[in-house]
């Protein structure tokens, strides 16, 4: 039981590392970006080629999974997204689904349909063993690289003048702007942020999630779990929610594997029912 709860939490801290910058952009921005696991597949595949083809580290990689999904998110932003802004949810859901489907033609044109390897360090392989239980050593490295990232956005988006920005922006893009806030800039910071720590997230779960050109598929509806079931917005809802089904959909595929897959719908359901506005958010 207690490694079946830690893998569990691993796998929810992933979950909740890519789905923060969902969490962002549909809590703040107001944006339904079905499209955000593309991005967090795109930093898998940056992950993987600076490895295999430029002989990258692993550690070295993840920064550089980062700036380009950024730089990529702050790009389509600028180009695409900020067309939508202000269009109905269903405009975006239609225009996000779409660029899931380029995303995924395009990795399976130039890599393949086959799953990417990743090497890890040696001293991120293996197990310890305490209190009668085996825990991998880079699952405790995915806790630890989790809890530093909540804790640095948490401080970026109450404790500064940028999240006050973002925060002021989304309120009311008029009077921000009265006030000298540059809102397009601000959009796109947050937009890159969000598309940034989807990228890492990816690169992190290579060991884990797995790396294929159907990962935005795969995962979406994990991701949107995540979300929804924590409420958008916030950050502890979508901690909270993420180590919950983490923990319920590994815990149900190993004691209940003819069910487990629909374990952690059964739980969304459940918690949807007595949460409606998710667990820490905020009504409309």
């Amino acid at each position: 039981m207690i490694g079946v709860v830690f893998d569990g939490l691993a796998y929810g801290s992933l979950l909740f590392l890519v789905s923060l910058g969902l969490s962002v952009q549909m809590g703040l921005m107001n944006f339904v970006n079905l499209a955000h696991g593309a991005f967090a597949m795109a930093g898998g595949y940056v992950c993987v080629v600076a490895m295999t083809r430029f002989g990258v580290p692993f550690l070295a990689a993840l920064p550089l999974a980062f700036l380009a999904t950024a730089l990529a998110g702050a790009l389509l932003e600028r180009l695409l997204y900020r067309r939508l802004y202000g269009a109905s949810p269903l405009d975006q859901v239609l225009f996000s689904i779409g660029l899931t489907f380029m995303s995924i033609a395009g990795p399976t044109w130039v890599f393949g349909a086959s799953q990417q390897p990743v090497r890890l360090p040696p001293f991120l392989r293996g197990q310890l063993h305490f209190a009668g239980a085996d825990f991998g050593i880079y699952r405790l490295f995915l806790l630890a690289m989790v809890a530093a990232l909540t804790a640095g956005l948490a401080a970026l988006l109450g404790r500064t003048r940028f999240g006050a920005q973002v925060r002021a922006a989304v309120d009311d893009a008029r009077a921000a702007r009265g006030l000298g806030i540059d809102v397009d800039r601000v959009f796109t910071a947050a937009f890159a942020l969000g598309s940034g720590l989807a990228g890492l997230g990816g690169a992190l779960g290579i060991d884990v999630l797995g790396l294929d050109p159907t990962f935005p598929l795969r995962f979406l509806v994990y991701f949107l779990l995540v979300v929804v079931v924590g409420g958008a917005g916030t950050l502890a809802g979508p901690l909270a929610a993420a180590m919950i089904l983490g923990v319920c959909d590994v815990a149900g595929k190993y004691y209940l594997p003819q069910l487990g897959a629909f374990v952690i719908y059964a739980v969304m359901v459940v918690l949807l029912l007595a949460f409606p506005a998710g667990l820490l958010g905020r009504r409309a």
